[in-house]
Protein backbone atom coordinates (compact mmCIF):
# COMPACT_ATOMS: atom_id res chain seq x y z
CA UNK A 1 0.00 0.00 0.00
CA UNK A 2 1.85 3.09 -1.24
CA UNK A 3 -0.27 5.71 0.42
CA UNK A 4 -2.70 5.20 3.26
CA UNK A 5 -6.07 6.87 2.86
CA UNK A 6 -5.78 8.92 6.02
CA UNK A 7 -9.42 9.77 6.49
CA UNK A 8 -10.27 6.06 6.19
CA UNK A 9 -7.43 4.83 8.36
CA UNK A 10 -8.17 7.27 11.17
CA UNK A 11 -11.78 6.23 10.74
CA UNK A 12 -13.12 7.95 13.84
CA UNK A 13 -12.32 11.34 12.28
CA UNK A 14 -14.96 10.81 9.61
CA UNK A 15 -17.61 10.96 12.34
CA UNK A 16 -16.66 14.34 13.80
CA UNK A 17 -19.90 16.26 13.68
CA UNK A 18 -18.94 19.81 12.75
CA UNK A 19 -16.01 19.29 10.45
CA UNK A 20 -15.99 18.98 6.69
CA UNK A 21 -13.41 16.99 4.78
CA UNK A 22 -11.58 20.06 3.43
CA UNK A 23 -11.02 21.40 6.95
CA UNK A 24 -9.97 17.97 8.18
CA UNK A 25 -7.39 17.71 5.38
CA UNK A 26 -6.08 21.19 6.17
CA UNK A 27 -5.63 20.17 9.82
CA UNK A 28 -3.91 16.97 8.63
CA UNK A 29 -1.45 18.98 6.56
CA UNK A 30 -0.60 21.15 9.59
CA UNK A 31 -0.11 18.08 11.76
CA UNK A 32 2.24 16.43 9.22
CA UNK A 33 4.23 19.63 8.74
CA UNK A 34 4.65 19.84 12.50
CA UNK A 35 5.85 16.21 12.68
CA UNK A 36 8.25 16.65 9.72
CA UNK A 37 9.78 19.69 11.44
CA UNK A 38 10.22 17.61 14.60
CA UNK A 39 11.98 14.80 12.70
CA UNK A 40 14.05 16.76 10.15
CA UNK A 41 14.42 20.12 11.90
CA UNK A 42 12.65 21.95 9.05
CA UNK A 43 9.76 21.46 6.61
CA UNK A 44 11.05 23.94 4.02
CA UNK A 45 12.20 21.35 1.48
CA UNK A 46 9.02 19.27 1.75
CA UNK A 47 5.93 19.63 -0.44
CA UNK A 48 2.63 18.37 0.93
CA UNK A 49 -0.08 17.77 -1.69
CA UNK A 50 -3.56 17.31 -0.26
CA UNK A 51 -6.13 15.28 -2.21
CA UNK A 52 -9.39 16.37 -0.62
CA UNK A 53 -11.59 14.13 -2.81
CA UNK A 54 -9.60 10.98 -2.09
CA UNK A 55 -9.00 11.91 1.53
CA UNK A 56 -5.23 11.39 1.39
CA UNK A 57 -2.09 13.42 1.04
CA UNK A 58 1.32 13.05 -0.60
CA UNK A 59 4.57 14.18 0.96
CA UNK A 60 7.56 14.92 -1.31
CA UNK A 61 11.10 15.59 -0.08
CA UNK A 62 13.23 17.81 -2.35
CA UNK A 63 17.01 17.34 -2.24
CA UNK A 64 19.91 18.78 -4.23
CA UNK A 65 22.21 16.34 -6.02
CA UNK A 66 25.85 16.74 -4.90
CA UNK A 67 29.04 14.77 -5.61
CA UNK A 68 29.46 11.50 -3.75
CA UNK A 69 31.02 12.10 -0.35
CA UNK A 70 30.02 15.81 -0.36
CA UNK A 71 26.69 15.31 1.43
CA UNK A 72 26.64 17.62 4.45
CA UNK A 73 22.91 17.52 5.19
CA UNK A 74 21.06 14.32 4.36
CA UNK A 75 17.73 16.10 4.63
CA UNK A 76 18.41 18.59 1.82
CA UNK A 77 21.19 16.84 -0.20
CA UNK A 78 21.65 13.48 -1.93
CA UNK A 79 24.81 11.88 -3.35
CA UNK A 80 25.09 11.53 -7.15
CA UNK A 81 25.24 7.70 -7.16
CA UNK A 82 22.08 7.50 -4.98
CA UNK A 83 20.28 10.00 -7.24
CA UNK A 84 20.90 8.06 -10.47
CA UNK A 85 19.34 4.97 -8.87
CA UNK A 86 16.11 6.98 -8.78
CA UNK A 87 16.50 8.40 -12.30
CA UNK A 88 19.54 7.49 -14.46
CA UNK A 89 19.88 10.83 -16.29
CA UNK A 90 20.07 13.10 -13.22
CA UNK A 91 23.04 15.49 -13.06
CA UNK A 92 24.87 17.18 -10.19
CA UNK A 93 23.21 20.42 -9.14
CA UNK A 94 19.71 19.28 -10.10
CA UNK A 95 16.91 18.71 -7.60
CA UNK A 96 15.40 15.30 -6.94
CA UNK A 97 11.98 14.78 -5.37
CA UNK A 98 11.21 11.54 -3.55
CA UNK A 99 7.89 10.60 -2.05
CA UNK A 100 7.70 9.94 1.67
CA UNK A 101 5.10 7.33 2.44
CA UNK A 102 3.15 7.33 5.66
CA UNK A 103 4.68 3.91 6.33
CA UNK A 104 8.16 5.52 6.25
CA UNK A 105 7.26 7.27 9.47
CA UNK A 106 8.06 5.24 12.56
CA UNK A 107 5.34 3.77 14.74
CA UNK A 108 5.96 6.40 17.41
CA UNK A 109 5.68 9.18 14.81
CA UNK A 110 2.39 7.81 13.54
CA UNK A 111 1.06 7.66 17.12
CA UNK A 112 2.20 11.27 17.70
CA UNK A 113 0.49 12.35 14.45
CA UNK A 114 -2.71 10.61 15.52
CA UNK A 115 -2.66 12.21 19.00
CA UNK A 116 -1.93 15.63 17.58
CA UNK A 117 -4.70 15.22 15.03
CA UNK A 118 -7.26 14.26 17.69
CA UNK A 119 -6.44 17.29 19.83
CA UNK A 120 -6.39 19.67 16.82
CA UNK A 121 -9.79 18.44 15.60
CA UNK A 122 -11.31 18.70 19.08
CA UNK A 123 -9.89 22.21 19.41
CA UNK A 124 -11.44 23.14 16.06
CA UNK A 125 -14.81 21.69 17.11
CA UNK A 126 -14.87 23.58 20.40
CA UNK A 127 -13.99 26.78 18.60
CA UNK A 128 -16.69 26.21 16.02
CA UNK A 129 -19.33 25.48 18.75
CA UNK A 130 -18.34 28.71 20.49
CA UNK A 131 -18.54 30.79 17.30
CA UNK A 132 -21.86 29.25 16.30
CA UNK A 133 -23.59 29.99 19.60
CA UNK A 134 -21.93 33.35 20.24
CA UNK A 135 -23.96 34.65 17.28
CA UNK A 136 -27.19 33.09 18.59
CA UNK A 137 -27.47 34.81 21.98
CA UNK A 138 -31.12 35.79 22.47
CA UNK A 139 -32.41 33.11 20.06
CA UNK A 140 -34.82 30.34 21.01
CA UNK A 141 -33.36 26.87 20.57
CA UNK A 142 -34.70 23.44 21.40
CA UNK A 143 -32.81 20.38 22.51
CA UNK A 144 -33.17 17.03 24.19
CA UNK A 145 -32.58 16.47 27.90
CA UNK A 146 -29.50 14.27 28.24
CA UNK A 147 -28.87 14.39 31.97
CA UNK A 148 -30.68 15.91 34.95
CA UNK A 149 -28.62 17.01 37.93
CA UNK A 150 -29.60 18.85 41.09
CA UNK A 151 -28.17 22.22 40.04
CA UNK A 152 -28.50 22.05 36.25
CA UNK A 153 -29.73 20.11 33.25
CA UNK A 154 -27.50 19.00 30.37
CA UNK A 155 -29.21 19.32 26.99
CA UNK A 156 -27.99 18.27 23.54
CA UNK A 157 -29.03 20.22 20.45
CA UNK A 158 -29.68 18.52 17.10
CA UNK A 159 -25.93 18.52 16.34
CA UNK A 160 -25.02 17.02 19.71
CA UNK A 161 -23.63 20.29 21.12
CA UNK A 162 -23.96 20.48 24.92
CA UNK A 163 -26.12 23.20 26.45
CA UNK A 164 -26.55 23.92 30.17
CA UNK A 165 -29.84 24.98 31.78
CA UNK A 166 -28.97 26.03 35.36
CA UNK A 167 -31.54 25.63 38.14
CA UNK A 168 -31.71 29.44 38.45
CA UNK A 169 -32.84 29.67 34.81
CA UNK A 170 -35.59 27.05 35.15
CA UNK A 171 -39.22 27.88 35.87
CA UNK A 172 -39.83 26.56 39.42
CA UNK A 173 -42.54 24.14 38.25
CA UNK A 174 -40.43 22.82 35.32
CA UNK A 175 -39.88 19.08 35.59
CA UNK A 176 -37.85 17.19 33.01
CA UNK A 177 -36.72 13.65 32.41
CA UNK A 178 -34.03 12.30 30.09
CA UNK A 179 -35.32 12.38 26.50
CA UNK A 180 -37.74 15.30 27.01
CA UNK A 181 -37.57 18.24 24.59
CA UNK A 182 -36.79 21.67 26.06
CA UNK A 183 -37.20 25.12 24.53
CA UNK A 184 -35.18 27.98 25.93
CA UNK A 185 -33.33 31.11 24.92
CA UNK A 186 -29.52 31.29 24.56
CA UNK A 187 -28.45 33.42 27.51
CA UNK A 188 -24.65 33.43 27.61
CA UNK A 189 -21.73 31.81 25.79
CA UNK A 190 -18.33 31.77 27.45
CA UNK A 191 -15.03 29.92 27.27
CA UNK A 192 -14.13 28.04 30.46
CA UNK A 193 -10.69 26.40 30.31
CA UNK A 194 -10.77 26.28 26.48
CA UNK A 195 -14.21 24.61 26.59
CA UNK A 196 -17.26 26.57 25.41
CA UNK A 197 -20.05 26.76 28.00
CA UNK A 198 -23.45 27.59 26.52
CA UNK A 199 -26.02 28.67 29.10
CA UNK A 200 -29.71 28.76 28.23
CA UNK A 201 -32.67 30.22 30.12
CA UNK A 202 -36.42 29.79 30.46
CA UNK A 203 -36.82 32.56 33.07
CA UNK A 204 -35.29 35.42 31.06
CA UNK A 205 -37.70 38.16 29.85
CA UNK A 206 -36.03 37.66 26.43
CA UNK A 207 -37.52 34.12 26.31
CA UNK A 208 -41.02 35.57 26.71
CA UNK A 209 -40.28 38.24 24.10
CA UNK A 210 -39.11 35.62 21.56
CA UNK A 211 -42.21 33.50 22.21
CA UNK A 212 -44.37 36.52 21.38
CA UNK A 213 -42.38 37.06 18.20
CA UNK A 214 -43.09 33.44 17.20
CA UNK A 215 -46.80 33.57 18.01
CA UNK A 216 -47.68 37.13 16.98
CA UNK A 217 -46.74 38.06 13.37
CA UNK A 218 -47.26 41.78 14.07
CA UNK A 219 -44.55 41.66 16.75
CA UNK A 220 -42.21 39.74 14.45
CA UNK A 221 -42.83 42.25 11.61
CA UNK A 222 -42.24 45.22 13.91
CA UNK A 223 -45.82 46.62 13.69
CA UNK A 224 -46.09 46.09 17.43
CA UNK A 225 -43.17 46.86 19.75
CA UNK A 226 -42.64 45.20 23.11
CA UNK A 227 -41.56 48.09 25.33
CA UNK A 228 -41.03 46.31 28.63
CA UNK A 229 -41.37 42.86 30.22
CA UNK A 230 -41.36 42.03 33.90
CA UNK A 231 -41.64 38.40 35.03
CA UNK A 232 -42.00 36.25 38.07
CA UNK A 233 -41.25 33.06 36.14
CA UNK A 234 -44.03 30.49 36.32
CA UNK A 235 -46.24 32.86 38.34
CA UNK A 236 -47.04 36.03 36.43
CA UNK A 237 -45.72 38.46 33.85
CA UNK A 238 -46.58 41.96 32.66
CA UNK A 239 -45.79 42.93 29.11
CA UNK A 240 -46.19 46.49 27.79
CA UNK A 241 -46.81 46.80 24.05
CA UNK A 242 -47.18 49.69 21.63
CA UNK A 243 -48.34 49.89 18.02
CA UNK A 244 -47.11 52.39 15.44
CA UNK A 245 -50.17 51.75 13.30
CA UNK A 246 -53.41 53.19 14.71
CA UNK A 247 -55.40 50.46 12.95
CA UNK A 248 -53.65 47.74 14.95
CA UNK A 249 -54.81 47.11 18.52
CA UNK A 250 -51.57 45.91 20.15
CA UNK A 251 -53.17 44.17 23.13
CA UNK A 252 -55.83 42.45 21.01
CA UNK A 253 -53.25 41.32 18.44
CA UNK A 254 -51.01 39.82 21.17
CA UNK A 255 -53.85 38.00 22.92
CA UNK A 256 -55.56 36.76 19.73
CA UNK A 257 -59.14 35.60 19.16
CA UNK A 258 -60.37 34.11 22.46
CA UNK A 259 -56.77 34.14 23.68
CA UNK A 260 -55.62 31.82 20.87
CA UNK A 261 -52.19 33.46 20.44
CA UNK A 262 -51.32 33.85 24.08
CA UNK A 263 -52.57 30.39 25.06
CA UNK A 264 -49.57 28.55 23.60
CA UNK A 265 -47.16 30.91 25.38
CA UNK A 266 -48.93 30.42 28.73
CA UNK A 267 -48.75 26.63 28.27
CA UNK A 268 -45.01 26.79 27.41
CA UNK A 269 -44.38 28.83 30.59
CA UNK A 270 -46.19 26.41 32.94
CA UNK A 271 -49.39 28.49 33.12
CA UNK A 272 -47.66 31.76 33.85
CA UNK A 273 -50.32 34.45 34.16
CA UNK A 274 -49.52 36.96 31.38
CA UNK A 275 -51.00 40.47 31.39
CA UNK A 276 -50.62 42.47 28.18
CA UNK A 277 -51.05 46.23 28.63
CA UNK A 278 -50.91 49.29 26.38
CA UNK A 279 -47.72 51.28 26.81
CA UNK A 280 -47.90 55.04 27.34
CA UNK A 281 -45.41 57.83 28.09
CA UNK A 282 -47.82 59.16 30.72
CA UNK A 283 -46.22 57.57 33.78
CA UNK A 284 -49.27 57.84 36.07
CA UNK A 285 -51.52 56.26 33.45
CA UNK A 286 -48.91 53.58 32.75
CA UNK A 287 -48.72 52.67 36.46
CA UNK A 288 -52.52 52.52 36.62
CA UNK A 289 -52.63 50.13 33.65
CA UNK A 290 -49.82 48.01 35.10
CA UNK A 291 -51.64 47.66 38.44
CA UNK A 292 -54.98 46.86 36.80
CA UNK A 293 -57.37 45.22 37.76
CA UNK A 294 -56.49 46.90 41.09
CA UNK A 295 -57.96 50.41 41.26
CA UNK A 296 -55.66 53.30 42.22
CA UNK A 297 -57.06 56.32 44.07
CA UNK A 298 -53.91 58.45 44.11
CA UNK A 299 -50.37 58.23 42.69
CA UNK A 300 -47.47 60.41 43.87
CA UNK A 301 -44.41 60.46 41.62
CA UNK A 302 -40.86 60.85 42.94
CA UNK A 303 -39.03 61.60 39.68
CA UNK A 304 -35.59 61.96 41.31
CA UNK A 305 -35.59 58.50 42.90
CA UNK A 306 -37.65 56.97 40.09
CA UNK A 307 -40.29 55.86 42.55
CA UNK A 308 -44.05 56.26 42.83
Amino acid sequence: MENINLVESFSEFKDFKNIDRATLMRILEDVFRHQITKIYGTDENFDIIVNIDKGDLEIWQNREIVEDGAVEDENSQIGYSDAIKIEPDFEIGEEVSTELRILDFGRRDILAIRQNLISKVQEYEKDSDYRKYRDRIGEIISGEVYQVWKREILILDDEGIELILPRSEQIPSDFYRKGDTIRAVVLKVEMRNTTPTILISRTSPVFLERLFEQEVPEVYDGLITIKKIVREPGERAKIAVESYDERVDPVGACVGMKGSRIHGIVRELQNENIDVINYTDNIKLFIQRALSPAKTTNIKLDEDNKQA
